[in-house]
């Protein structure tokens, strides 16, 4: 659950246990990404957000103690929104269908919001927000992208291979985040380009491991 985890790394005062308390804190978490996207990291205050949420400002500060508590909350959240994209693609079988269900999972992500990815890591003063809270996501991150390149990988891992899922990772998230500055994330000529894209760059990484196979058997010619 969203708001175990946060009470977990101590950012909030207390986990709301009760249904109806559950659901005051996702209108919270709500209404604040809603501000940060529209608005941005200016005009974000914890009493506009309990204004825009329908609460007390009594109510945010039970869950909340301040206004980047509510900040690293909803980073949290686009986290695991971006993670369970990856987890969703590995899910598949095919290397067509991972492709598919990545790319339309992370414009799912960033199509609630479109903005406020950009205001989190460009307006949000930083090292303000915890650092754990971005090492675990590129930690998990980096490790489900190497699993969508391993099956290209047909001898093992290689020397490049972390660099190989950053590649196929920032050409992903680039293309992703412009498309959400842009407003052209629901195009679907978008998401085929993107498909396509990640598509040609696993199939190069197979062509590359074949031709490496096929050079060393020649180089290593069975005696007889």
């Amino acid at each position: 659950m969203l708001t175990t985890r946060i009470l977990e790394q101590g950012r909030m005062r207390k986990e709301p246990r009760q249904e109806r308390a559950r659901t005051t804190v996702e209108a919270i978490l709500e209404a604040a990404a809603r501000i940060l996207d529209r608005q941005g990291w200016g005009r974000f205050t914890t009493n506009a957000v309990a204004e825009a949420a329908g609460v007390s400002i009594g109510s945010l500060y039970q869950y909340f103690p301040n206004k980047l508590a509510l900040v690293e909350a909803i980073l949290r959240r686009h986290f695991d929104d971006v993670l369970s994209a990856l987890r969703f693609a590995d899910e598949h079988t095919s290397r067509i269908e991972r492709i598919e269900g990545l790319v339309s999972g992370m414009i799912a992500a960033h199509s609630i919001h479109p903005s406020l990815h950009r205001v989190l890591l460009e307006d949000v003063p930083r090292g303000r927000i915890s650092k754990s809270v971005h090492q675990q996501f590129e930690s998990e991150y980096s490790n489900l992208y190497a699993k969508l390149i391993a099956p290209s990988e047909r001898f093992g891992a290689n020397p490049r291979s972390e660099v190989r899922a950053q590649v196929l990772s920032s050409a992903i998230e680039g293309v992703v985040h412009d498309a959400a500055r842009r407003g052209t994330l629901r195009s679907p000529a978008l998401k085929q380009e993107l498909v396509h894209l990640a598509d040609a760059y696993l199939t190069a990484l197979e062509s590359d491991h074949n031709a490496l196979a096929i050079r060393t058997v020649g180089a290593n010619p069975r005696s007889g």
